[in-house]
């Protein structure tokens, strides 16, 4: 977007932020100073317009024309000033996360949460500790505001949990009462595999080199793969580096509950989940965004996690011809596709499960699982899966990977399909060899 078009947006947002005239005049007779009615008006601008400022600039224009609006209601009488340091109070409210600032700042700490008022933890190394950050619990509510603010989202007794992502792409996650019995809060950071490619992984130890041209080949041959691990084990890189190998002319489309994967190519389109409004209406699930996925032409799909029915779904997608991947939680690779086998049958009563398994027999190509051991993040099995079901009607699988990181070798199976990468003109044995 040109810096033009970018100054005309936030003007419009400017413009768009003034509340209907009778709501400043309710707010002056409860003694509610001109900086939080400002406050008030940037949050309802962008919860309206269903935007997200990712960049401080942005937020810092958009109050600019928020402020500029504001005075001119102030000169037709009825508000209380608008002082310049009350702004520029504001302006660090809004752009500054007060005491959790150095601790978004270090590059070593990977996730922190807080548990209640005055104990707030962090994550170092795959280790947590206790900081010495204390806040109140207004200073918590706050926080929290600030950080919704950026994005749009919002939270109440109606809607008491929320996703949101922050402008450096950390992850925010808060539970309130009477869910909790105080404000429960989770920042997780993207600090643990710096990688947007597998070679950034090998390099990393995360994968042997031949693992890294295998995963390649297997992308670049359409084949369908499936990334599984614990949470914190780098699913969500993983998926980003494997998406880097999808050929550029090939078109794109990503399902996530929050934008996380961030994908530089000329031709995707991104989606993510949207909460009720305020009358508990107009929430866009993940289904919805899968189901409406086939609706773009896509080449690939990326469901960045499945936890629930949204995985019928999703092999449904994959059975309609467009090769895709997805993450899911488990502590094995043979358990993630245990998990795929399991969690369609939450879609209804009247999802089979031979049909569910035969489904993913169909669809699934490759489990990747990644494990996480200390400080290192690192592969350590590359599943095959079979056309065939066991007894317990899951799909048969074999090793075509097995060790960790760059200690993964070649187990000497191949995955089937073979035909997929020689139409690619891909030489499957010299790869591996």
């Amino acid at each position: 977007m040109s810096s033009a078009h970018e100054a005309e947006r936030v003007r419009q947002l400017g413009r768009d932020a003034s509340l209907p005239d009778e709501w400043p005049s309710r707010a002056v007779g409860r003694d509610v100073s001109a900086s939080e009615i400002v406050e008030r008006e940037m949050r309802e601008v962008l919860e309206r317009r269903e935007i997200a400022l990712d960049h401080d600039a942005d937020l810092g224009r958009l109050l600019e024309e928020v402020v500029s609006d504001y005075h001119d209601r102030y000169l037709d009488g009825g508000l209380p000033p608008l002082r310049g340091d009350d702004v520029e109070n504001l302006r660090r409210r809004i752009l500054a996360l007060g005491p959790l600032t150095p601790l978004l700042e270090d590059p070593e700490i990977e996730e922190i949460w807080v548990n209640e008022p005055g104990r707030v933890f962090a994550a170092r190394r795959g280790e947590h500790e206790l900081t010495n950050v204390v806040l109140g619990r207004r200073d918590v509510e706050e926080l929290v505001e600030r950080m919704l603010a950026r994005s749009g989202r919002r939270l109440d007794r109606s809607s008491p949990f929320v996703d949101a992502r922050l402008p450096d792409g950390s992850r925010l996650h808060v539970v309130i009462p009477p869910i909790t019995d105080e404000w429960a809060v989770n920042i997780r950071k993207f600090v643990g595999l710096r990688a947007r490619h597998l070679d950034e992984l090998v390099e990393l130890g995360s994968l042997s080199r031949s693992a890294a041209a295998f995963l390649d080949a297997a992308v670049r041959a359409g084949l369908t793969i499936v990334v599984a691990g614990a949470v914190g084990s780098g699913k969500t890189t993983m998926l980003g580096c494997l998406a880097s190998s999808i050929p550029a002319r090939e078109r794109l489309v990503t399902c996530e509950e929050v934008f996380e994967l961030g994908l530089e190519r000329s031709d995707v389109v991104a989606m993510q989940c949207r909460q009720a409004n305020l009358e508990g209406e107009g929430a866009v699930t993940l289904r919805d965004l899968v189901r409406e996925s086939l609706r773009m032409r896509p080449d690939r799909i990326i469901v960045g996690e499945v936890r629930g029915a949204e995985s019928l779904d999703m092999l449904l997608a994959l059975n309609s011809g467009a090769a895709g991947m997805t993450s899911v939680h488990a502590n094995s690779a043979r358990e993630a596709l245990r998990k795929l086998t399991t969690l369609p049958l939450l879609a209804g009563e009247n999802v089979d499960r031979r049909f569910v398994g035969s489904t993913v027999a169909a669809c699934v190509d490759l489990v990747v699982f990644a494990r996480r051991d200390g400080e290192q993040r690192a592969v350590s099995e590359i599943l095959a899966v079979g056309d065939q079901l066991n007894d317990g009607e899951e799909p048969t699988a074999g090793a075509v990977f097995t060790g960790v990181g760059r200690g993964l070798v070649w187990t000497g199976e191949l995955p089937r399909g073979t035909e997929r990468f020689e139409a690619r003109g891909i030489d499957l044995r010299e790869v591996l060899g």
